[in-house]
């Protein structure tokens, strides 16, 4: 797909084997997040404000694994990731680890925008945040019921053995079937000929307190630069990890395979070096994206002057 000239923004919702009856609320929550990054491309918005707005819609949706409604730590808290990173400057900002922050990828677009640095994690990325503006909330705000029934089911089926608890080269699996990943993310290329990317992450059912993914990372889970390609990421962060896949896939772009292609391959590569699984989204500076995933679905969309497509089947 290619679209020059014109303003693009792809959304992904995560990649994993979605239930049949989440598949319309993954495909409206995607839907919102376009509509709003959109519509600020469309008034000649930066790609980073576009990022911002649809992966704030979608850690705001309790149907996604971002924000509210986010996977819990093996001791029952909502532990939370995300970076931003302008394509254009090379300025990035991340959290990791933030419990008290409604909208992680506002926390990082702070860091961003008023740091020297890049990174922050815990109550470090929190107090810089409150002295920036953002109020704190209570943790217990992003909790859902929901949740702590998956984390109960999660931990009886570890304790009957059921399930493999470690990182040890094959997808981790609850109930036959895939764990889901619900990691939020987007691409963005604004009037400017800017591109900008940005993930989103409330990380994985009954993960260790204090583990952080390849969302936040720089180059594993998002990258974004003008001269390449941006990336956002979903999926098992282990690999992607090892594979430092974001930046593999943008390389790939630079060095003048089609963004389609190049998605394919990372997704192809991610599989067959670490057995990982996941999705990608990719986006050319020319406007040309790139989607690919080796779960059963994945959550994405791409909005242009083309129109609106919405997909929660094959990329």
């Amino acid at each position: 797909m290619s679209f020059k000239n014109s303003p693009v923004l792809v959304v992904h919702g995560g990649a994993w084997a979605i239930p049949e009856d989440m598949l319309e609320a993954h495909r409206r929550g995607v839907a919102a997040a376009l509509s709003a990054g959109y519509h600020l491309l469309e008034r000649g918005a930066s790609a980073v404000d576009a990022v911002e707005t649809a992966v704030s819609i979608l850690e705001d949706d309790e149907t996604f694994d971002a924000g509210r409604g986010s996977f819990l730590t093996s001791d029952g808290r909502v532990q939370m990731d995300a970076l931003l990173m302008d394509g254009g400057t090379l300025r990035a900002g991340g959290v990791a680890c933030v419990e008290r922050i409604r909208n992680p990828i506002r926390a990082a677009r702070l860091v961003l925008d008023k740091s020297p640095h890049v990174y922050f994690v815990a109550d470090g990325a929190e107090a810089f945040a409150q002295a920036n503006g953002m109020p704190l909330i209570d943790n217990q705000e992003l909790v859902l019921e929901r949740e702590r029934e998956r984390l109960r089911q999660a931990q009886d089926e570890l304790r009957q053995g059921v399930a493999d608890a470690t990182f040890s080269g094959r997808a981790e699996r609850f109930s036959g079937e895939l764990l889901s990943h619900d990691t939020v993310g987007a691409v963005a290329l604004d009037a400017h000929g800017n591109l900008a990317a940005g993930t989103s992450t409330g990380g994985t059912l009954n993960k260790a307190p204090g583990r952080v993914g390849d969302s936040s990372l720089i180059g594993c889970g998002c990258y974004a630069d003008n001269l390449s390609a941006a990336v956002s990421l979903t999926g098992w962060g282990e690999p992607i990890m090892k594979l430092v896949l974001g930046k593999w896939a943008v390389d790939r772009v630079q060095q003048g395979t089609p963004p389609a292609r190049a998605a394919e391959e990372a997704i192809a590569y991610l599989f067959h070096r670490l057995g990982g699984y996941g999705g990608i989204i990719l986006l050319g500076p020319a406007g040309r994206v790139g989607v690919a995933h080796n779960t059963p679905h994945m959550a994405w969309g791409v909005q242009s002057s083309r129109g609106v497509e919405v997909h929660t089947e094959q990329a």
